[in-house]
């Protein structure tokens, strides 16, 4: 899960791939998904997994499990969880 803290929209964006460098690059060259485009990204969540049906479940599962996301962007942004 990678997030850009620009002011006023915090976003978050979440992906699979096999190479994390070189994903985090292409998305803060503007060469990334669209929905990435003109932002800087950080990772601030990452799980690695043996096989590729399983990564891209958990990726569809993270995708539409909002609350978890807001957990993950809370905790890295360093807000009490109450």
């Amino acid at each position: 899960m990678l997030i850009s803290d620009d002011i006023p929209k915090i976003k978050t964006y979440v992906g699979y791939t096999n190479n994390l460098k070189k994903r985090l690059k292409l998305h803060n060259t503007n060469k990334g998904a669209k929905s990435t485009k003109g932002r800087k990204w950080k990772i601030i969540f990452k799980k690695k997994f043996t096989d590729k049906s399983i990564a891209m479940k958990y990726e569809y599962f993270l995708k539409n499990n909002y609350p978890l996301r807001k957990v993950i962007k809370l905790k890295y942004l360093n807000v009490k969880i109450s």
